[in-house]
């Protein structure tokens, strides 16, 4: 399959318009390109779920997840819950994430986890930098990028969650916020193995509301951009968009350049939505 090539088309990003220049392959082996990053399906389950909840959904999950080819798969459930879920997944192909972790391996930080305690429970993943946890905490890109640190440093990979608000995008700073964030919270050393990025309009998140086709297409083509000035082997960084992703726009979506999976909120907390989106990214 040749390369798309898409040139000097304008790309609305809020009020600010770009150029897109694109010169890459397609970007996937869904549709059958030499340069191949797996797309990613992962399920952000926030606050919900207690031992039994947590297990049947992971069951659930499980028993659809054998017909998935050329997608990868994971959960992120509560902390309490990561032990329980990789129990029952342990037998099929879908890794288990933490939602956050402290900074430091250990000490006086009551209330907190590290990622060596995450990894030990049976995590391969941590999300670090949600906009919940920059919003409600107060999490900087200097605190994302030490944890994503902390995720290294425990064999874990990081997925770093960047977003403009409401108001950043229509004050045409789309953009210039999320070369901010990355630039601020990627880890030094950081490679496609260590680093997912997950791209998420704060505004979109658990709104139903949703970005056009172009506004993703221009922010993902971007950060890629970004990315390649901030480390070697970005082409091969997965990049996921999140934000009111759900069964019924998965396919529009996950079909846009440089969209390599999706980190899913709400849906992922029903199987049936999770694994039809995951299905989307197979077709």
């Amino acid at each position: 399959m040749q390369p798309r090539v898409r040139v000097k088309r304008l790309a609305a990003v809020g009020v600010r318009l770009i150029r897109v220049i694109d010169q890459r392959p397609s970007k996937t082996d869904r549709k059958g390109n030499a340069m191949a990053r797996r797309m990613l399906i992962a399920g952000n389950w926030k606050m919900n779920g207690l031992a039994a909840d947590g297990v049947a959904l992971a069951r659930d999950v499980a028993g659809g997840a054998a017909g998935l080819d050329g997608v990868d798969l994971l959960v992120c459930p509560p902390a309490t819950l990561i032990a329980h879920v990789a129990a029952a997944l342990e037998e099929v192909d879908v890794a288990v994430g933490g939602q956050d972790c402290h900074a430091e391996a250990n000490g006086a930080h009551t209330g907190d986890i590290s990622a060596e305690m995450l990894a030990d429970a049976g995590a391969r993943y941590v999300i670090v930098g949600h906009s919940e946890r920059r919003a409600d905490h107060g999490e900087t890109d200097a605190m994302v990028r030490a944890k994503a640190q902390a995720t290294h440093r425990a064999g874990l990979t990081a997925i770093v969650c960047i977003g403009e608000t409401l108001a950043e995008r229509e004050a045409g700073r789309t953009l210039a916020v999320l070369e901010s964030q990355l630039r601020g919270s990627v880890p030094q050393g950081a490679s496609a193995g260590t680093l997912v990025i997950a791209y998420e309009p704060v505004w979109a998140i658990g709104t139903g509301k949703t970005p056009t086709v172009p506004e993703v297409e221009a922010a993902h083509a971007h950060i890629r951009t970004v990315l390649g000035g901030l480390m070697t082997g970005a082409d091969n960084v997965r990049i996921l968009y999140g934000g009111s992703m759900k069964p019924a726009n998965a396919a529009e979506l996950l079909a846009i350049a440089d969209v390599d999976g999706g980190l899913i909120g709400g849906a992922s907390l029903k199987a049936a939505d999770f694994l039809a989106i995951a299905k989307s990214a197979t077709s």
